[in-house]
């Protein structure tokens, strides 16, 4: 283990050190328009007017032309196939988070990012993961409720701000700024379907059976619409208000392998019954999630008398999602035949409400420019559970459920004030902001109905009860149900100057105040030193922090087992239930940090290339345990005096990591006379993590043998679930009424792990091409057609002995999905 980190730890101080001889330092501009590299970023620095290439951390820049030609619809998508360093794995078969899908930057945590709207924090989903995706454990802001026709540009930076910004900027910070046009529009029509072709790798069927799975399977599905419209009109006489809006659908993928289990009880006579020949054996729903969304965003802001400015934005946005649970056969015992003769797949069906506001005035007060602020946001899972049954209530079990479901809210004050003061000393002016921060965040969890959870009388043949509850989810119960808020409160102090014409420096801490678990203080020293307008190196060193999200101290579900035919309840307790108390469990605390970046940039106008070396040390990460359902921690608990509880598992600090990686991007504008246009940019990451600490409790560890509090599958995750590396090749073009971009993004190994080594599944480096032709047909109208993964690639297929069941013949883990090609037409409309 040491020498694998000493490996890492040189080969980070190579990096650091190629890029300390060979380049200098600037923002990374991914967009392609003229000019785009003078771009002013308002992200990672509070000084007016800085540029792109002034910044000491380094910014992406992804403009609004790179999100509409990006051939997907979706924010995230499209920001994961702008960004190396961003990743957006698309799992299946995992309840929500099928319909609610996490991002991540530089390989760590979804929730370990810090999204912006406008430069204000944005309210996270309700939903915490608790499957075995990326992100297990991990509740993050849902990037899918902001459409791209709102967006002028995505502000990505690649740096731990946790002192400038507070919780969460651990990785670094996703900052959307949105459109201010007081004139102008666009309207916009998409329609796209997968049209793909996968191999399949199955399993033999049972002795004596005759059916065979074919070698490859054709699908034409995953119908996808989206029509997008946004209008800007003046406001009073200098203002603006911006409009936009959205509707999605898009028709569910299924790429679910061929079924070879014994469907039917066999016959009298020992034989199969016939229907095994002709029932359908892609029976499962493994893919993208039926949809459909409606979203409204508004943005707008006034000037008023004496300097001072109003502004403001709203959204909102319905979603309606169904997703798949794993086939029950015919002849399994979960399966009541008078209800459902031929077997049924559950279907999980989530409505998300998702709303928002935020409003502000700017002014000066003497030397100060003042911003204060209010913003709230709110977002709801319910969820209906379709085509199933609750087997222990027996033939007269309904079919449809309400399971109950969960919402987050937060209320956000700020109040910033930034001037300059003249110090002889500096070349430049000193720049300081200051500021003050109050937040309030709530957690509910609520109930389905009684049947969606409750046990009936059914007894099974073997003489065990069924087990009660909404098959594939069993709905909330009222003893699960949360109302819980906390307060937070902070304060920071940014200072930033260049101290002589070549060195730009600056410090920011920042303290808060929780109700919950008490207090942070994050610190950060940044600076960067100007060899020539060519040459620059840039670092940073900081601590930061990440509080524990209310999702991960209260969200709570049971489910009853039967032992030995007497109930009991297995539970995902919160860390204060006396039976995770009783366990070891503590109240949770914050995330800490340790954030070291060096960088630099050799810049040949109109060409240049960055370099970004980091390390990211964070300690008591909070994980989600391991189920602990064993025999011994059952008779502990029962020793604690607390009956009727089998078991469960709970959320925990204790997981120490260590990230090294380093970023890439070369960066070259081309105009040539006939040819048109050219826009190249190369861009690459590369990431390791190891992680250095697992937790326990003492309760635990003297039982015999000890169970593990966070086992091999979920240390593997963190390691080695996401690409390695991962590489991209853009170059877009444009000649007269003629445009073009070709995309190459290569994603490397990536491992689907196991509980032992014998079930890890490594899948190896896959490259996915993207091309998208445009036509202007006029000077407003603009026809697109384009291929996503033109060549319809997937990721390697998973052994019979990974996939029983035929279900998913592709792994969660991989970085692509398993969507396939995917071919579409786009009309643009501008007025």
């Amino acid at each position: 283990m040491m020498q694998k980190h000493a490996s890492v730890t040189e080969k980070t101080v190579l990096a650091l050190a190629i890029a300390s001889l060979f380049t200098g330092a600037h923002a990374q501009e991914t967009a392609s328009e003229p000019g785009a590299a003078s771009t002013v970023v308002i992200t990672g620095t509070r000084v007016a007017n800085r540029t792109a290439l002034d910044t000491a951390a380094p910014v992406d820049i992804v403009s609004s032309e790179t999100l509409k030609n990006a051939g997907t619809t979706e924010m995230t998508q499209a920001l994961s196939i702008a960004l190396p360093s961003l990743n957006f794995p698309r799992p299946a078969i995992t309840d929500g988070t099928d319909t609610i899908r996490p991002a991540t930057l530089r390989g760590m945590a979804p929730d370990q990012t810090l999204v912006l709207v406008n430069s204000k924090r944005r309210h996270t989903s309700s939903l915490v993961n608790v499957n075995g995706s990326i992100g297990r454990g991990s509740a993050a802001v849902d990037m899918n409720t902001i459409p791209t026709a709102i967006v002028k540009s995505v502000e990505v930076l690649r740096d731990g701000a946790a002192a400038q910004y507070g919780s969460d900027a651990i990785s670094g910070v996703v900052n959307l700024r949105l459109r201010t046009d007081r004139s102008g529009g666009e309207a916009s029509v998409t329609y796209g379907a997968r049209k793909t072709e996968y191999e399949l790798w199955n399993d033999a069927a049972p002795a004596g059976a005759t059916w065979t799975a074919p070698a490859k399977r054709k699908r034409t599905d995953g119908q996808t619409g989206t029509i997008s419209l946004w209008q800007g009109m003046p406001l009073g006489g200098d203002g603006f208000l911006t409009l936009a809006a959205e509707y999605r659908k898009q028709e569910r993928t299924e790429r679910s392998g061929y079924d070879m289990r014994q469907q039917y009880p066999r016959l009298a006579n020992g034989a199969f019954d016939p229907r095994e020949l002709t029932i359908n054996r892609f029976n499962a729903w493994y893919g993208e999630p039926e949809l459909e969304q409606v979203t409204l965003f508004a943005n707008a802001g006034i000037n008023l008398s004496g300097g001072a400015k109003l502004y403001g934005w709203m959204s909102g946005q319905n979603r309606f999602a169904r997703s798949g649970g794993f086939f029950r056969p015919a002849q399994d015992v979960r399966n009541i035949q008078s209800i459902y003769p031929d077997g049924f797949l559950p279907i999980i069906a989530p409505t998300v409400n998702d709303f928002a506001a935020t409003g502000g005035v700017t002014w000066t007060a003497g030397s100060w420019d003042m911003d204060a602020s209010l913003g709230y946001g709110k977002n709801r899972m319910a969820y209906d559970i379709e085509n199933t049954l609750n087997r222990s209530i027996g033939p007269t079990s309904k079919t449809e459920f309400y399971a109950g479901g969960y919402a987050y809210d937060q209320l956000v004050a700020n109040l910033t004030g930034v001037r300059t003061v003249d110090v002889a000393a500096f070349s430049s002016p000193l720049n300081i902001a200051v500021g003050a921060e109050a937040r309030r965040e709530g957690y509910e969890l609520f109930a389905g109905e009684p049947d969606s959870w409750r046990a009936g009388p059914v007894i099974l043949p073997s003489g065990v009860p069924a087990a009660p509850g909404a098959q594939v989810f069993p709905g909330f119960r009222p003893s699960n149900e949360v109302d819980a808020h906390r307060s937070a409160i902070g304060a920071f102090v940014d200072l930033e100057a260049n101290i002589t014409p070549q060195l730009l420096a600056s410090v920011a801490v920042r303290g808060e105040h929780y109700t919950d678990f008490g207090n942070s203080l994050a610190g950060k020293l940044s600076g960067r030193y100007d060899f020539s307008k060519s040459f620059a190196l840039r670092g940073a060193i900081q601590n930061g922090f990440r509080a524990p999200s209310p999702q991960q101290q209260n969200f709570t579900a049971t489910a009853t087992n039967f032992i030995n035919g007497v109930p009991f309840e297995i539970t995902t307790f919160r860390p204060t239930d006396r039976v995770a108390v009783a366990l070891g469990a503590k109240p949770l605390e914050a995330e800490e940090s340790v954030n070291a970046s060096i960088g630099a940039v050799l810049r040949f106008a109109p060409f240049s290339i960055t370099i970004d070396a980091y390390r990211i040390d964070i300690d008591d990460r909070i994980v989600l345990s391991e189920n602990l359902t064993q025999t011994n921690v059952f008779n502990y608990i029962v020793s604690q005096g607390i009956t009727g509880v089998g078991g469960g598992r709970f959320f925990i600090n204790g997981v120490d990591t260590r990230t090294e990686g380093v970023d890439v991007v070369v960066s070259w504008p081309m105009k040539t006379a006939q040819a048109g246009n050219f826009d190249f940019t190369l861009a690459a990451n590369v990431t390791d993590t190891k992680v250095t600490r697992t937790p326990t409790t003492a309760q635990l560890a003297a039982l015999n043998p000890a169970p593990t509090l966070f086992g091999r599958l979920n240390v593997l995750s963190l390691e080695k679930g996401q690409p390695e590396n991962k590489l991209s090749a853009n170059v877009n073009w444009k000649l007269g009424q003629w445009g073009a971009t070709l995309r190459a993004t290569r994603y490397g190994k990536v491992l689907s792990p196991g509980t032992t080594e014998a079930l890890d599944f490594w899948m190896g480096a896959k490259t996915v091409v993207d091309l998208e032709a445009r036509f202007a047909l006029t000077p407003k109208a603009t026809l697109a057609l384009g291929a996503d993964n033109l060549f319809d690639q997937y990721p390697g297929t998973q052994p019979p002995a990974l996939n029983t069941t035929g279900n998913t013949p592709f792994a969660n883990y991989a970085p692509f999905g398993r969507g396939g090609r995917f071919i579409y037409a786009r009309m643009n409309y501008g007025f």
